[in-house]
């Protein structure tokens, strides 16, 4: 939703707020592209003003990057439109692309924005692992053929509990202001997707940096293949430099699994 358009579209009757589903895989991420690059946004605000016969400008809880997938994406957008939220799934699902999913609707107040008004959001990480790929595991993991060691893997993320300054973990162009994030919890576990033995990595916090959940990943991935300690991990952290993190993991592994208010 355009800034200098809030307050015009604020004198509209309802606001709208949807929960979405998406395989990023096709997009350009999620935030508005200019043809001919094609985000999940673009697609959205066009089919949904099929719906509701208004122009539509969505405001969005996360912008994911290209490739990056999410299960409870949240957005809202002031509409005259008179459809029930209850029809509003059903009435999406016939003019979305079967890869973009509106799982609920609901209308809120008119001071609701999907973005400002989020508390915390999780989001998970999937690796793949074993010398065997999955094809229907391979859009949403990182394949990592290697062994790795979960349980240094877990002390890592441990030390990343907390509120901290989370420099070393920012896009290397990243120009945020404030570095710091509190993380209220992050964990590792096991996962048997579609017969694929996938290594899961979920992260709680009130906010994320540009890239840093696939940085995180990155700098824990190198942990558990045994190329950095967790001294050298925790100078690395510590440092708040981003040169010291290795390449950004791969987009296809994360999602955006939800979204507190």
């Amino acid at each position: 939703m355009r800034a200098e358009h809030r307050e015009e579209l604020k004198l509209r009757r309802r606001n709208i707020a949807l929960t979405v589903s998406y395989d990023g895989t096709n997009y350009n991420g999620f935030q508005w592209q200019s043809p001919p690059r094609v985000a999940v946004q673009n697609i959205l605000e066009e089919r949904l003003e099929k719906i509701f016969g208004d122009k539509i400008e969505l405001a969005a809880a996360g912008r994911t990057d290209a490739g990056v997938h999410a299960f409870g994406q949240v957005v809202n957008f002031f509409t005259d439109g008179r459809i029930d939220v209850e029809k509003i799934p059903i009435a999406a699902s016939c003019v979305l692309p079967s890869d973009i999913v509106v799982r609920e609707a609901r209308e809120v107040d008119k001071n609701f924005s999907a973005l400002h008004s989020a508390k915390s959001k999780i989001y998970f990480y999937r690796i793949l692992r074993g010398a065997a790929s999955n094809p229907f595991v391979n859009r949403f993991a990182w394949h990592i053929f290697r062994p790795l060691d979960v349980e240094i893997m877990r002390e890592a993320l441990e030390i990343l509990i907390g509120t901290h300054d989370y420099s070393s973990f920012k896009a290397a162009s990243n120009v945020q202001r404030n570095p710091v994030r509190t993380i209220y919890a992050a964990e590792i576990f096991n996962e048997n997707i579609f017969g694929g033995e996938c290594l899961t990595i979920k992260i709680h916090a009130n906010g994320f940096l540009y890239h840093m959940a696939r940085n995180i990943v990155a700098l824990v991935v190198e942990v558990g293949r045994g190329r950095i300690n967790l001294d050298d991990f925790q100078k690395i952290f510590d440092a708040r430099d981003r040169s010291l993190v290795p390449a950004t993991a791969p987009a296809q592994g994360l999602c955006l699994q939800e979204v507190f208010y």
